[in-house]
Parts: C-alpha cells; sequence; structure tokens
C-alpha cells in the first residue's frame, strides 16, 4: 500500500529477482479513487529476459490514509492495445 498517488506501482520481486518491471505509468485520475495505465514487463525465468511489453489499467480507493488496490484489467498484447485504442477513438469522435 501507499499512501502518495506517485508511490503506486506494478514493480513486484520476489527472492531478489524482478518479476514485473514498471516501464512507465501514467495517472488517469485522481481523489479518492485513482486510474492508472501502467506499462511493464514480466521477467521469464526460463529465458532469463523481460518479455514484451503489457499495459494495466488499475483502480486504488484512499482508505485511511493508505491507496489500496480494487479492480485491475490487464492488457495482454500490443495487438489488444491497438484494438482498444482504435475502438476508443472511434466512440468519442465528434460528429
Amino acid at each position: 500500500m501507499a499512501e502518495h498517488v506517485e508511490d503506486l506501482t506494478v514493480n513486484y520481486e520476489e527472492d531478489g529477482v524482478q518479476l514485473v518491471k514498471e516501464t512507465d505509468k501514467e495517472i488517469l485520475s485522481k481523489g479518492a479513487w485513482v486510474t492508472i495505465l501502467f506499462k511493464y514487463q514480466d521477467y521469464d525465468k526460463k529465458n532469463e529476459e523481460y518479455g514484451a511489453e503489457k499495459f494495466t489499467i488499475r483502480r486504488y480507493q484512499k482508505r485511511n490514509g493508505q491507496y489500496q488496490a480494487k479492480s485491475k484489467f490487464n492488457i495482454s498484447s500490443a495487438a489488444q492495445a491497438r484494438k482498444l485504442i482504435d475502438t476508443l477513438e472511434r466512440w468519442t469522435q465528434k460528429n
């Protein structure tokens, strides 16, 4: 848990190995509820390298001074991200 929105991360380490490496993030909304889009890579233990970039949207709620994870949506590939972008662009175009 984090006290400040800027400290929220998807970085994850286990046994001294960083299994999830955050490479970028964009805070989409702030307040009692926070929405953040993260870009990250998973570590492939077998090949000992990080895989393709992935994306996740996370929602956090601030309670008792700490942000708590409430929901997430993982975008598992660049192709899925592109389809999401294209759809949102189409839906939000002004007539």
